[in-house]
């Protein structure tokens, strides 16, 4: 019976990661993918509410006194990249019968579908815990209306621990390196190029790019090792004949548990004559807490756990946590975005079979 009643869970998750696909669900536009997602949800008998688009379901039997474990995920995209070689819109290829293809499919519908299907089938079970599942937006850009608001508002007075549903191949993430974008402005002074005027900004960024390149951060995390930093855009010059006073680059920084990113950002503007701005500050690493359940659980039933290197809504979230999901975060954010059938399938049965495992040790 038990079998019987998961198979039906895995066709209605198949049926409904087709119909997120279907859906444009582009950050900021995420109100179509909502609706339909609440008109499952009914059709389901799920019980949910509304925060803007995003949604949250509590099981039945929801007890206040107990802990409280969130099962999210997200429902917008990135935009599509270019080259498709079919319409990113359109999860069917008939050459591929194994598989949903697709923006979004991997990056997160698989999360979102998988994580429905589990909530369903553990929602009316006794656990030592209560179960929620919140599907959010504005994941994709950090955006004001998605976790950000919703954990600040709602989910930080009863949330006690969290899987962060992203493509990870099931495995478990156990920390996440944070994100700091430096809009970086190296400045000289305009002068003619056959008269050798001025001060080039283009050689000044140029040694400032060299410096951060080369540049060893003065701590490394026992868990996550070295930041990672990497120079992504550069901009200069208006003319072939002109010394150009402004030169901008941008660089991709990716911090660790041992520092706090304004101290970073400090860090490396001390490197550099060029100015560097941080678009935003709060994007922080994160990580289990020290001897985790979540963590031991995932060993117990034999995960391979791992450091991620990107980001998610998880670093808007305080309490324990681990990120697991089906797919592959190297199929993200790129043409012909796709997840396997087998994959989301395989993602349920682990999700299920952590929660239970997770259930037995507490009790």
């Amino acid at each position: 019976m038990e079998k019987k009643l998961i198979d039906i869970l895995k066709i209605d998750a198949l049926e409904m990661l087709r119909d997120l696909v279907r859906i444009p669900s582009g950050t900021g536009n995420e109100e179509a993918v909502s609706n339909m997602v609440a008109e499952r949800f009914s059709e389901w008998n799920i019980c949910f509410e509304r925060y803007g688009w995003n949604i949250v379901c509590r099981q039945d039997n929801f007890d206040p006194t107990k802990r409280t474990l969130m099962l999210c995920a997200h429902l917008d995209t990135v935009a599509p990249g270019e080259n498709y070689s079919f319409n990113p819109y359109s999860p069917v290829q008939e050459s591929f019968a194994d598989a949903v293809y697709g923006l979004g499919s991997n990056d997160d519908g698989g999360s979102v579908a998988a994580l429905t299907a589990t909530f369903r089938y553990l929602a009316g079970k006794s656990l030592p815990f209560n179960l929620i599942l919140v599907l959010s937006v504005e994941e994709e850009k950090s955006g004001p209306n998605g976790m950000r608001k919703l954990w600040k508002e709602n989910l930080s007075n009863f949330v006690d621990m969290a899987i962060v549903g992203e493509p990870t191949g099931m495995k478990a993430a156990t920390a996440e390196r944070g994100l700091i974008v430096l809009d970086c402005t190296a400045d000289g002074i305009s002068g003619h190029a056959a008269r050798e005027e001025g001060v080039n900004a283009l050689y000044k960024a140029v040694e400032d790019i060299e410096r951060l390149r080369n540049h060893r951060f003065a701590r490394r995390s026992d868990t996550m090792g070295d930041v990672h930093l990497a120079v992504t855009q550069i901009n200069g010059g208006t003319a072939h004949n002109v010394v150009p006073d402004r030169c901008t680059f941008v660089v991709d920084v990716r911090p660790t548990d041992v520092y706090d990113n304004k101290a970073l950002v400090e860090e490396l503007q001390a490197e550099c004559s060029s100015t560097l701005v941080a678009r935003n500050l709060t994007h922080q690493s994160s990580s289990a807490m020290k001897d985790s359940p979540l963590v031991k659980c995932a060993l117990d039933i034999g995960l391979e756990t791992f450091i991620s290197p990107t980001t998610s809504d998880w670093m808007l979230i305080d309490c324990d946590a681990i990120k697991m999901g089906p797919g592959d975060s190297a199929r993200s954010h790129k043409k012909d975005e796709y997840l396997l059938n087998s994959e989301l399938s395989a993602g349920i049965d682990i999700y299920i079979q952590f929660i239970q495992k997770y259930a037995d040790t507490l009790e």
